[in-house]
């Protein structure tokens, strides 16, 4: 597969503690994007698959890999003569805290065919959908309040 032709990183910091920041987040449940629904089948685990259904488009597949808790996972979605894939890291702050970090990356010899679409789903809308999923955990977790970007 041809090298990286696309990709976009971010970064923010919540309250919420490690461990509870990768348990928040690897339950799908907690995923709040709409319209988007999120479904897994299986455990949070390397191999497992999940589906996305957006209304008006046709539901798209992934696979879980490289899931090593509390620390770290990739969602890779299958495309024709390419691959996009959602790296998600947990890395614990000094003061108790998390920084989250999404890396969403776009390669293969096809790939140049799908960045249009990609940038217009993801280039924007990161650094937001990131906030919202901190101050989500931050505000869940029953010995933390709040958040910091």
């Amino acid at each position: 597969m041809a090298g990286v032709v696309w990709e976009i990183t971010h970064s923010v910091e919540t309250d919420a503690s490690p461990e509870f920041a990768w348990n928040y987040w690897a339950n799908v449940a907690n995923w709040d994007d709409p319209p988007a629904e999120f479904e897994l089948s299986g455990p949070f685990a390397t191999g497992s698959r999940g589906t996305t259904r957006v209304p008006g488009q046709e539901p798209f597949q992934w696979i879980l890999r490289d899931v090593i808790p509390p620390k770290a996972a990739t969602m890779e979605i299958s495309l024709d003569g390419a691959a996009l894939s959602f790296e998600w890291r947990f890395a614990g702050l000094a003061d108790g805290r998390t920084r989250l970090t999404n890396r969403i990356v776009l390669k293969g010899e096809k790939a140049g065919q799908y960045v249009s679409q990609v940038e217009a789903a993801f280039g924007g809308d990161l650094p937001g959908g990131m906030k919202k999923m901190a101050t989500s955990m931050a505000n869940a977790d029953p010995n933390r309040k709040g958040m910091r970007d």
